[in-house]
């Protein structure tokens, strides 16, 4: 072999051996290593962004001069969203197979395909000593965090709902639906109740500062909080930063779930103003959380979407305004994947593509716990 041919294999090799370094995702960077510590996490943090598709993250990414938070995840996978009986999930059974592992009907909270209760990650924390917590811009009472610690056969019996928070022993919840919990048609009240079972209740984030408070219910609305375009401000950072502070004073570790609730809304109003703007909102909310996460080194943080809302696409844009042009098929759910972004101990256990389950038992496995 002559000395120009060994010279251009050499070249080539160092090409593609700088190639799969720098381009390899299975190859991660150092800090992306220290994301992925493969020790058990003592927290996890599920963050879950209702109807957050692709396309929801692109058009908030676009919208923004800056990055946005979830760019610092080094590891991404994709989950399949549908129900047990339909295509298209609803966020009832969507969170339900977040927090059980079982795939049911839509509307499902907390039930199997049969209305059988199961099991919660919020419940099996709980059982194994950790703290445990909800954080939402909507109702408690709402699919979402309602799937995580009520069962019941339909999402529209929030009264109902609000009664099976009294069956546990949830340290944290912040959002709304008070009225749930006070207004009742079968005159109970469970506000009453809850400081029975010694629970600082109060009406508004802003009241919770410089409190001793061990267990906490905060109502931030009677019903549903107002969007960001309304004036809501910072509501879901405060939420989901007052939650972990009340958490980690446990110091057995906790699980908390928290919900950017309205980017779903948007979807369903076809208001590609009102999906950035929440968007964005959930994402600074990351973004406080990720600081946290890197600063403890114990937490596991994971941020995902139940499914897509509106087929939301991209249809033209400028640069470098920031201006972009969307479009939606119709107002509701898609079948489309969904991102999952994990980081953390334990994070690599998140890439790939798989069914929305997966997420319950891999959570389980990183706490090292069994159903």
């Amino acid at each position: 072999m002559n000395t120009h041919s060994r010279s251009k294999i050499l070249s080539t090799f160092l090409f593609f051996t700088f190639f799969t370094f720098s381009a390899n995702p299975n190859i991660p960077s150092e800090k992306a290593k220290r994301q992925n510590d493969t020790g058990q996490p003592r927290n996890i943090i599920l963050m879950i962004g209702d109807g957050m598709g692709l396309t929801q993250i692109t058009s908030a990414m676009y919208s923004k001069k800056d990055k946005l938070n979830l760019e610092r995840f080094f590891t991404i996978g994709l989950i399949k969203t549908h129900s047990s009986d339909n295509l298209i999930t609803d966020s009832a059974a969507g969170a339900t197979a977040f927090s059980t592992g079982q795939k049911s009907f839509n509307g499902a909270i907390g039930v199997d395909e049969n209305k059988k209760s199961v099991s919660t990650i919020l419940e099996i924390a709980e059982k194994n000593n950790r703290a445990t917590g909800l954080v939402a811009v909507c109702s408690i009472t709402h699919a979402t965090p309602a799937s995580f610690i009520a069962h019941q056969d339909s999402r529209s019996k929030d009264e109902n709902i609000a009664l099976d928070f009294l069956a546990t022993d949830i340290d944290v919840f912040i959002g709304g639906g008070r009225k749930f919990f006070e207004n009742r048609s079968d005159g109970k009240n469970l506000v009453q109740l809850l400081e029975s079972k010694n629970y600082t209740v109060l009406n508004g984030i802003e009241n919770v500062a410089d409190r001793k408070i061990e267990k906490l219910a905060c109502f931030t609305a009677l019903e549903h909080p107002m969007k960001m375009s309304e004036g809501r401000g910072d509501l879901l950072g405060r939420s989901a930063m007052t939650a972990i502070s009340i958490l980690n004073k446990k110091n057995t570790g906790f699980f908390l779930m928290i919900e950017g609730s309205q980017i779903d809304w948007g979807g369903h109003a076809k208001d590609a103003g009102y999906v950035i703007a929440e968007a964005l909102d959930f994402d600074e909310t990351i973004g406080k959380v990720l600081d946290w996460a890197e600063k403890d080194g114990k937490t596991l943080v994971i941020v995902t979407a139940d499914h897509e809302t509106g087929g939301m696409a991209i249809t033209g844009g400028k640069f470098p305004d920031q201006k972009i042009e969307n479009s939606f098929i119709y107002g509701n759910h898609t079948a489309a994947l969904v991102p999952v972004f994990a980081y953390g101990p334990g994070a690599e256990n998140f890439s790939g593509i798989y069914q929305n389950t997966d997420i319950f038992y891999k959570m389980l496995s990183s706490f090292g716990f069994s159903k």
